[in-house]
């Protein structure tokens, strides 16, 4: 193409990327002071006294759902393999409906303000306090590899220096959740999902306006290249990409993620009764699927697009594809378009639900039993802090770890969400009565995942990571259900 110069020299970001990224930002904040400054006691900080629209926490869903990882992470399998990904999601669609008609249900007959609550009242305090420890591990190293990730392609654009763009991230995050609570989060969350929508639309435009054929020239070369192979039959168990095992991990990986982890969870429990919540749920399906279809779109139309020029320079990396792109390529204006899409994706983090976690199930039973609410209010915006602060420091770990801090950030949920997952469906597909058998049975699955995640890796064990969480709940199930007789037997 006779452009290739010209794209060629389009480098930094103009005031209006700048202007477009600051509205956005003080967007964030206003709506966060409209919606937030009203929270009198715990309740409201966590819960928005269940008074949340259903297009509301669907939007926001989706903006947990759809974080930093996914913007940056997604157009790369584009770019460089195929479609079937997608797989995944007729498997997470199915455990959407799965968590829908028998998680909540079970979270709003015990009023719970953390899902772990329900654990308590199901089987113990033992019980409940391991739930809530397994959440803040997966999600303490998860989201801390998220804003990282999201640090790294935010410092490419910008031409940060990578720390200060975490601080940056860091601060804001503390801010306005602290600030706002729940409230803050669910409405900010859906001004992320409509940028998400705008930025993504407007840069597949933007390709197809620019590549040879337009849409049919496109759909040609990347159906010529295998880039639009959606379905892959086989049976190797190595493969995280053949059919019946990626529907497999997609119903048990989302089961876990959603249905187990107080971070999206906690978005369904600010309805006001279970159907909005169950309703809200299942309209993520066709919410979330057309975003992960459009951003993995955009790796498809990048790789056509760098097939016609192959004079343009392509990054080192194909990860940073997305990154690279919008630095050397797009115009001013989607440039800070595409900024500020990663930029919104990494301050909704999961400071909310930390805290909600920490305060309801740790800090009021075992700390301060006696406080009143204005106490628990202060200590639930302390704690947004000091989770911020942490989070900081694992992104940090994962810059400077020359990789392995962020292997094990990607890994650890996998080990950890198995476990939380199996004891859920103890609770709510059987009758056994069990408490301690059952963190028993959780941290020996863990280590026991643990174990053939590493032989997996070392090619001793002929099996594929995606199926650790599979391991990890049939296993915490298993062992529970057949330990729970012992325990009933010589008391607890």
């Amino acid at each position: 193409m006779n452009e290739i110069s010209a794209f060629q020299q389009i480098t930094g970001l103009a005031p209006l990327d700048y202007a477009i990224l600051g509205t956005a930002l003080v967007a964030l904040f206003v709506i966060s002071y409209f919606k937030g400054r009203d929270e009198h006691d715990t309740k409201d900080y966590f819960l928005g006294n269940r008074k949340t629209p259903v297009w509301v926490a669907t939007l926001s869903f989706v903006a947990t759902e759809i974080s930093a990882m996914t913007i940056v992470g997604i157009p790369p399998i584009g770019y460089t393999e195929n479609w079937q990904y997608l797989q995944f999601f007729i498997g997470s669609a199915a455990a959407r409906i799965l968590i829908a008609f028998f998680f909540i249900p079970a979270f709003y007959k015990f009023s719970c303000t953390t899902i772990y609550e329900f654990l308590k009242h199901r089987f113990g305090v033992e019980t409940q306090y391991a739930g809530s420890a397994f959440f803040f591990v997966t999600r303490l190293f998860a989201s801390g590899v998220r804003l990282y990730a999201a640090s790294l392609a935010v410092s490419v654009i910008m031409g940060w220096q990578l720390l200060p763009t975490i601080a940056f991230f860091t601060a804001i995050s503390i801010l306005f959740i602290g600030f706002g609570g729940i409230k803050a989060v669910l409405w900010t969350g859906t001004f992320e999902s409509i940028v998400f929508y705008i930025a993504g639309g407007a840069v597949a435009g933007w390709l197809l306006l620019h590549i040879d054929g337009g849409l049919s020239g496109a759909w040609q070369l990347a159906s010529e290249a295998g880039k639009l192979s959606v379905f892959k039959l086989g049976w190797n168990l190595n493969d995280p990409n053949v059919l019946w095992g990626a529907v497999l991990n997609g119903v048990f990986g989302s089961m876990a993620s959603f249905g187990t982890d107080q971070e999206l969870m906690q978005r369904l429990l600010t309805l006001e009764t279970r159907r909005e919540s169950q309703k809200t749920l299942i309209l993520t399906i066709f919410t979330s699927f057309p975003l992960t279809w459009l951003y993995l779109g955009l790796g498809t139309l990048l790789f056509v697009f760098y097939r016609q020029n192959t004079g343009l320079p392509l990054p080192e990396n194909a990860d940073k594809i997305l990154s690279h792109f919008t630095v050397h390529v797009l115009p001013a204006g989607l440039k800070g378009l595409v900024l500020t899409a990663v930029v919104l994706a990494s301050i909704d983090s999961p400071l909310s639900s930390l805290s909600s976690s920490f305060i309801t199930d740790i800090y009021r039973p075992l700390i301060k039993k006696d406080g009143d609410e204005k106490h628990y209010l202060f200590a639930s915006r302390l704690s947004v802090l000091c989770f911020g602060l942490l989070l900081a420091v694992i992104a940090w770990l994962c810059a400077s770890g020359s990789g392995r801090m962020l292997w094990l950030a990607f890994k650890i949920n996998g080990v950890t969400a198995g476990s939380l997952l199996g004891v859920f469906l103890l609770g709510l597909l059987t009758a056994r009565i069990s408490n301690k058998v059952n963190v028993l049975a959780m941290f020996a699955s863990a280590c026991f995942a643990g174990l053939t995640l590493y032989l997996s890796e070392k090619g001793l064990a002929p099996i594929g990571w995606s199926w650790i969480v599979v391991i990890g709940t049939v296993s915490t199930f298993s062992l529970a259900w057949l330990l729970a007789p012992l325990e009933t037997k010589f008391g607890k």
